[in-house]
């Protein structure tokens, strides 16, 4: 989103979510209505490459990169990439209708010291028009992101020198909110007619990470509501690996043969799978909130859920709503290869392809 990687229209861009725990990487092509993946990968990260989402271990996330650069086996170059965390910021201002992009940018800039906490100097400033306000006359809604230098620059020099040409940097949450306004069509939970009772336009979802929780809701293609909680899989993790005197990898190893001792699934996953709920329910009291709207009652879950089978389930019966894995890529053509990562794992892409489906509609400037 941010002014200084805007391009006009670029196609078949890779969709590169850099995880803490993971890089994913995408490139999908369309063919009228019918979207296909190009090339897929996923790697992990060895150690601990992030503090608070800033890279702290250049040396493990650039093998990270280069792996998924070769596993791509793409002559494509130019990636989409996407930042989140306390150091984007995302604000609502409200602008004269009648403004041009150019004087709207002049605006905003003018205005920067109220609207944001840093310096516009240590910034990357970007915004999107969304729309006429419904609360004030002859003003549109424009939404305001802007991401501290210091976060994004780590990346761009890290994508460059692995051969990676980054064009458009997103933010996750949105990047997420693109997936489920163009692939949660393909849900079947989101396509039953009988479920139009209620406020069914809205879809929630929420994408669980190794330490956040991200909630969006959108409706009719635009997003409502956004929302970052911390929690996430690493505390699992953490706790499996001190309960077992595991390594990060041995647990993961373990975790995906489905060959970890007996007890865990008593000693740790349990708990974990407690504080989920907990996390959940908060997170929509907190949509619930800040919105007015009615609590949902059917939710989207995506992020690294593969290993844990019964997530869905439990989680539908501790909610009480109906709650629906959320795989993006369902249903699109691939080789044999991204097929198997599509079935076990597509449900951790969905950031990955809503960053890639930007290849396919141009940026506002």
């Amino acid at each position: 989103m941010f002014n200084k990687l805007l391009a006009k229209k670029a196609q078949h861009l890779i969709g590169l979510d850099i995880g803490t725990r993971y890089v994913k990487a995408i490139l999908l092509e369309k063919n009228k209505q019918q979207v296909s993946v190009l090339a897929i990968a996923c790697e992990p990260i060895n150690g601990n490459a992030f503090a608070e989402r800033e890279v702290k271990d250049y040396e493990a996330l650039s093998q990270a990169l280069k792996k998924i650069k070769l596993n791509l086996k793409s002559k494509a170059k130019q990636v989409v990439i996407a930042v989140s965390g306390p150091a984007v910021i995302n604000k609502l201002a409200y602008m004269d209708s009648d403004l041009t992009d150019v004087e709207l940018e002049s605006q905003i800039e003018l205005e920067a010291d109220s609207l944001l906490p840093y310096p516009l100097e240590e910034i990357y400033l970007d915004f999107e028009r969304l729309g006429p306000s419904p609360s004030y006359l002859g003003k549109v809604e424009v939404l305001v992101s802007a991401v501290h230098k210091d976060m994004l620059d780590s990346r761009l020099t890290l994508l460059n020198e692995v051969g990676f040409e980054p064009k458009i940097s997103d933010v996750e949450l949105y990047a997420l909110a693109n997936a489920v306004i163009h692939f949660s069509s393909q849900q079947d939970a989101l396509s039953d007619p009988s479920d139009t009772a209620q406020e069914d336009s809205i879809q929630c979802c929420i994408n669980i990470g190794a330490s956040q929780l991200q909630f969006c809701a959108v409706t009719n293609g635009k997003v409502l509501y956004t929302k970052e909680h911390n929690f996430g899989l690493d505390a699992l993790t953490q706790d499996s690996c001190a309960n077992f005197n595991l390594s990060r990898v041995q647990y993961d190893q373990q975790l995906t043969s489905n060959t970890l001792p007996d007890s865990w699934q008593r000693d740790c996953y349990m708990l974990f799978q407690a504080n989920l709920l907990q996390h959940i329910t908060r997170a929509i009291q907190m949509y619930v909130s800040s919105t007015h709207h009615a609590s949902p009652q059917q939710l989207l879950l995506c992020g690294a859920i593969g290993p844990f089978t019964s997530l869905i389930a439990d989680m539908s019966q501790e909610l009480g709503i109906k709650v629906t894995a959320f795989n993006p890529l369902l249903n699109m053509q691939s080789d044999e290869k991204g097929a198997g990562l599509i079935a076990s794992h597509g449900a951790n892409f969905a950031i990955a392809a809503g960053l890639a489906f930007r290849s396919f509609s141009p940026c506002h400037i």
